[in-house]
């Protein structure tokens, strides 16, 4: 019986929930880290846009102008670069007229992307397009070909921030920062979009602005005495 006993009351200790344990106080803090890196890619969308009577027309002109578009690209792209269809459509056109909608006509679309490695081409690469038939620059990104050092470097400046505000929010409260418990990341990378492209005489002129490496990082950590 005693042993019954002796093994009932280990068991008992054994099972006592952890809350009934005592907890440090813990502090939550957060940090943001921005690298401004210098561009070394640069994307440039362009699209041809062609209306016809019928469907076959519109597509069949389309086709045309698109590869003329695609034939001068791949002449300045060259091995620097690669080139990709982005979005194509076949749409009909209705009348504009109140109460009588009908197919008057139909348009196509078509809009390809080429990735440059040399950002100093991107002006051309419009100009190009646009001379060869494009009918619109639909966007122009300034990127980064490998992000990873300078997210790691971003990463380092968040982390580094959460815990400088979470020891001051420790010291605020009389205690110091302890064991870091729980930390999470979070990043991005925000390209560089020029607003306005502004089409000239003999070339458009194209100024690359940063692109930013954006990097998050939340701690919890234990407070102490």
């Amino acid at each position: 019986m005693y042993k019954s006993l002796l093994a009932f009351l280990l068991l008992a200790a054994a099972s006592l929930p952890a809350q009934l344990q005592p907890r440090r106080p813990v502090v939550r803090a957060s940090g943001e880290g921005i690298i401004a890196v210098r561009p070394d890619q640069v994307k440039v969308s362009v699209g041809v846009t062609t209306q016809a009577r019928t469907a076959q027309e519109a597509g069949e002109q389309n086709a045309t102008i698109t590869n003329q578009v695609l034939e001068a690209l791949r002449g300045l792209v060259g091995q620097n670069g690669e080139i990709r269809t982005l979005h194509y459509s076949l749409t009909p056109v209705y009348s504009s007229s109140p109460g009588n909608r009908t197919i008057t006509g139909y348009q196509a679309n078509n809009t390809v992307e080429v990735t440059l490695n040399n950002i100093t081409l991107a002006g051309r690469a419009v100009d190009v397009a646009t001379a060869a038939g494009a009918t619109n620059v639909v966007g122009l990104r300034f990127t980064l070909r490998d992000p990873q050092p300078s997210k790691l470097q971003a990463l380092r400046q968040a982390t580094m921030q959460a815990r400088t505000s979470a020891e001051a929010i420790a010291t605020g409260l009389g205690l110091k920062l302890g064991q870091v418990l729980i930390a999470e990341e979070g990043g991005q990378v925000t390209p560089f979009s020029p607003t306005r492209l502004a089409a000239g005489g003999a070339a458009t002129p194209i100024e690359p602005g940063d692109v930013d490496v954006r990097a998050y990082v939340s701690i919890e950590a234990e407070m102490v005495n």
